[in-house]
């Protein structure tokens, strides 16, 4: 991951970029994003134990970024948190806090067009309790 240290350029990219395609799954112990994004330069993901996932890249010369109020608590970046940065896109999984089923990935119920469920990961309880994961 590159950390980009310019102030103004981070300001800059959060008021003027886009949002990439992102998918989630989860299990009980983890949540999984798909961030989509082919080309992805300049990687910066930050995630806060109170639930904060942030996002900032550049792709084909254009700023991309989010940032999601995530359900419940997970735990700190380097504790069990992975990202893969492939070609096409940004793979990470992160660690729940507390083992369970969170009922959406936000807080908000408010609906993101860029943020849609990722059916070739998804696990629901019935399936991880059968051994199918």
């Amino acid at each position: 991951m590159h950390i980009v240290s310019t102030g103004i350029y981070y300001a800059y990219s959060l008021l003027y970029s886009r949002q990439p395609e992102v998918l989630w799954a989860q299990r009980s112990e983890k949540i999984y994003l798909t961030i989509s994004l082919p080309d992805a330069k300049d990687v910066v993901l930050k995630t806060e134990p109170h639930g904060l996932f942030t996002f900032s890249a550049i792709a084909n010369g254009e700023p991309f970024s989010f940032s999601l109020e995530l359900f419940d608590s997970i735990l700190p970046e380097g504790r069990k948190t992975r990202t893969k940065i492939g070609l096409r896109n940004i793979i990470c999984s992160l660690q729940k806090e507390k083992k369970g089923w969170w009922k959406r990935l936000l807080k908000s119920e408010e609906k993101h067009p860029y943020i849609k469920v990722d059916w070739n990961k998804w696990r629901d309880d019935d399936d991880e309790e059968s051994g199918m994961c």
